[in-house]
């Protein structure tokens, strides 16, 4: 399995050029998705109209957020101590963007945790045909990128996205009960 883990991602890594480095630098950065957390928020905004609904949806996505990140970061990384792919001497040369080489360890990504949490979250709250292909493209780009990069294994990206999952489906399942609770499921055409 770890063979595999390394194989997929020197694969991944070594098949890159400078016009592919530069999308995939852009794509990992947090700033670049600026646009769609403007959009989302926009699309809260629109579709809820209640202020009080609004600032619990947003509280929300912070909450998952910070606990994915929290959990990854804060949790995981010191516990598993798996060194990344950049800084694994055993590995063979990781193929470096820009010197980039990330923290110490790498198990299990917070890019991953962070976007699957906001993407996961969002696309319950709309379910809608337009926006969840978006929220996909999201998630799989800034993953793939994270691989790409050198700094993640396949499998720190697997773990990531298991928590960003479990904390999107655990806050989005308080918030139903609190606007279930408030009469505001019933306002805006839920169950």
């Amino acid at each position: 399995m770890l063979d595999l883990d390394s194989d997929i991602l020197l694969w991944i890594n070594g098949h890159g050029n400078e016009w592919l480095d530069a999308m995939m630098w852009t794509i990992s950065r947090s700033t670049t998705w600026i646009w769609l957390y403007a959009l989302i928020v926009g699309c809260i905004i629109y579709r809820f109209r209640n202020w009080k609904t609004v600032l619990l949806i947003i509280a929300a996505l912070g909450i998952a957020v910070g606990l994915s990140d929290w959990i990854c970061s804060g949790v995981f990384k010191p516990l598993v101590c798996r060194l990344r792919p950049t800084h694994e001497p055993s590995i063979d040369p990781i193929r470096l963007v820009h010197g980039y080489v990330g923290g110490l360890y790498g198990f299990c990504s917070s890019h991953a945790a962070n976007t699957m949490s906001v993407a996961l979250l969002s696309g319950l709250l709309f379910r809608n045909k337009y926006i969840t292909p978006v929220l996909v493209l999201y998630v799989v780009l800034n993953c793939y990128s994270r691989i790409y990069l050198g700094v993640h294994y396949p499998s720190d990206i697997i773990a990531g996205l298991l928590v960003g999952t479990l904390m999107a489906a655990g806050c989005y399942w308080a918030l139903r009960r609190v606007l279930h609770a408030d009469g505001e499921v019933a306002r805006q055409g839920g169950s």
